[in-house]
């Protein structure tokens, strides 16, 4: 029985690396290990951040932002899509371009810096940078009309 579940491991090891070098052909190592690792990913206890919300872009997918604000300016930020892993990485780096800035630079973000910083999304997923965009700057029109 212990030759069974080797040789399923190793065919699950195999399948997994043939994933990987499959993404590589279509995303930069950057991108492919965010989708596979990200950062800051899944909804955090109740009440521990000031705002959350989601957005459905153009495209179909969703993001959703959770974030911790204080002082005009993300202490913390997470998020969660429905999307690919484009989808994925954008929403991971959107939150680590994020936390530690005031609202206004928030605000300023654009989907290229998010792309610059990913390295380089191919072209038909640069909508993903924008939705995260989106998402963001309205997560914080929420929480400042929630203030006002």
């Amino acid at each position: 029985m212990g030759n069974k579940k080797d040789s399923f491991d190793e065919f699950v090891d195999n399948l997994q690396q043939q994933i990987i070098e499959d993404e590589l052909k279509e995303y930069n190592e950057y991108i492919v290990n965010l989708f596979h690792n990200p950062k800051n990913w899944g909804k955090p206890e109740d009440g521990e951040f000031t705002v959350e919300k989601a957005y459905k872009g153009p495209c179909g997918d969703t993001m959703q932002f959770f974030l911790k604000i204080e002082d005009d300016a993300i202490k913390d930020a997470h998020f969660l899509t429905d999307g690919c892993g484009a989808s994925v990485a954008t929403g991971s780096q959107a939150t680590l371009m994020t936390i530690g800035k005031s609202l206004d630079e928030v605000q300023n973000l654009t989907p290229e810096e998010i792309d610059e910083a990913l390295h380089g999304l191919p072209d038909d997923h640069k909508h993903c940078a924008e939705l995260a965009v989106r998402t963001l700057k309205k997560a914080i029109k929420k929480y400042k009309k929630k203030e006002s």
